[in-house]
């Protein structure tokens, strides 16, 4: 399939920066819990010992897989986990604590997260990640979301 409209520098820096932040983010979760960083997860604190259900486990998920989505590597496999932890949060922890909805149960980041790395789950890395230099960014390859007139696009890909 042709490519139409190569990435552009700054759609690969917007796509790594918002996958290094999100990884740091969600990294900073998993210290909080195991180390009682920022206040820890109770607010006293205090971390949860490692390998503590659930807490302890989700802590160390976290902690692991936020820095493996922040570098780049294993991006796939690590934030298809890493949604998976984010949807089993949302409906085992905030949903029987507020019904359904994000705001209503304070579980909007949770929900976040779990999109963000959906996407990336899909998506992969891009250029600029360790992923990337192992020849297995996607970034340049996503012919799907090149910008440019639909019926063109429409024609090139039924071979018309």
């Amino acid at each position: 399939m042709d490519h139409v409209h190569e990435h552009s520098g700054i759609e690969r820096f917007a796509w790594a920066a918002l996958r290094v932040m999100a990884g740091l983010m969600f990294m900073m979760h998993g210290l909080q819990k195991l180390f009682g960083m920022w206040g820890g997860p109770m607010g006293n604190g205090q971390g949860v010992p490692p390998f503590s259900f659930p807490f302890g486990v989700a802590g160390i998920l976290e902690l692991v897989l936020g820095l493996l989505i922040a570098i780049g590597l294993f991006t796939r496999p690590a934030a298809f986990v890493a949604a998976g932890e984010m949807a089993v949060a949302y409906f085992w922890q905030h949903v029987p604590n507020g019904g359904i909805m994000p705001l209503a149960n304070r579980g909007e980041i949770a929900v976040l997260y779990c999109f963000v790395f959906l996407f990336f789950a899909v998506f992969g890395a891009g250029r600029f990640s360790l992923d990337g230099l192992r020849g297995r960014g996607r970034a340049d390859r996503m012919s799907h979301l090149e910008p440019g007139p639909a019926p063109e696009r429409a024609r090139t890909e039924v071979g018309g």
